[in-house]
């Protein structure tokens, strides 16, 4: 447990009266509350409040105590926002793990806007696919299509990716169009191992119910512009962000299929360390890439 945090609750549970009362403006139980107290009288070998079942009474030396501590903390919060908000213009260096066909694809012209209004932050950004360890590796941000699994992270949704399912025209004139989500089991399927669940395909179904369907293929690969070229090629049906896929539809290499069955969008999330307070670099990434990508939804 860290010392600050038994000390902000001391002086809540001074001021409140109550663990409860204290544990309610901290945002934890009773029962932590009561722990952390312990843990500080623990810590500086004195009695800090006498317990009863109805009230907590502070002993002289509690009284003492609090009277010191809480200015130390209110000096530490009104020094720690006064550094916040003398650094108006975050500056400093920022690595950032993104994943490589849609970071290509779509987010590179928003990195170069975003150095060209920040000059004083340094970006380090990695074009990679694989799961990686953000605190370990050194990373600020790691931009993943879908959630990970690494639930100690916090994931902030930055947009939403639309997904299609297509086919050449020439692999439709031969094979025929499928209709009903039961007819994928008849054709040939190009299977992007890169999603995070590459033998289900989601779709929704005519009630607006999420359904997953079983998918397997002779072919699979783990990037969707390799899965495209494949459908181009008439080699089978693929799933494709819309990102990749528009071009080739507009240019009549593709055709969309099965669209009354809507393809469950997939969302884009900065993932990051819990912490109470996230950097300014970061904060101001984030923010840029929500507006940017709000704004520019051409894909």
């Amino acid at each position: 447990m860290e010392r600050i945090d038994c000390d902000r609750m001391f002086v809540a549970v001074m001021e409140l009266g109550s663990f409860t009362k204290a544990a309610e403006r901290i945002g934890t139980s009773s029962g932590q509350a009561s722990k952390l107290i312990s843990k500080l009288e623990q810590n500086l070998g004195v009695q800090l409040l006498k317990r009863t079942t109805r009230s907590l009474v502070p002993t002289d030396v509690g009284r003492a105590y609090y009277d010191g501590i809480k200015q130390i903390l209110d000096n530490f919060d009104a020094l720690d926002d006064s550094v916040r908000n003398s650094a108006q213009t975050p500056s400093g260096r920022l690595r950032v793990s993104v994943p490589v066909t849609f970071g290509i694809s779509v987010l590179t012209p928003h990195f170069m806007q975003f150095a060209k209004s920040h000059p004083r932050i340094s970006l380090d950004i990695k074009y990679e696919d694989r799961a990686v360890n953000i605190v370990d590796e050194g990373y600020d941000l790691a931009l993943r299509v879908g959630l990970l699994n690494d639930s100690s992270l916090i994931a902030r949704k930055l947009t939403d990716i639309r997904v299609m399912t297509v086919a050449s025209p020439a692999y439709l004139e031969r094979y025929g169009t499928p209709t009903q989500l039961s007819d994928l089991a008849e054709h040939h399927l190009v299977i992007d191992s890169n999603f995070r669940d590459p033998n289900h395909w989601t779709f929704n179904n005519e009630k607006g119910e999420i359904v997953y369907v079983r998918v397997d293929g002779r072919l699979r690969f783990s990037n969707a512009t390799v899965c495209q070229q494949a459908a181009i090629d008439g080699l089978g049906i693929t799933k494709l962000p819309s990102f990749v896929a528009n071009e080739a539809i507009e240019a009549g290499l593709l055709s969309p299929i099965l669209e009354d069955f809507e393809v469950a969008a997939l969302g884009l999330f900065a993932l990051y360390p819990p912490s109470k307070h996230l950097a300014q670099t970061s904060r101001a990434f984030i923010d840029f890439l929500v507006q940017q990508l709000r704004e520019s939804r051409d894909w």
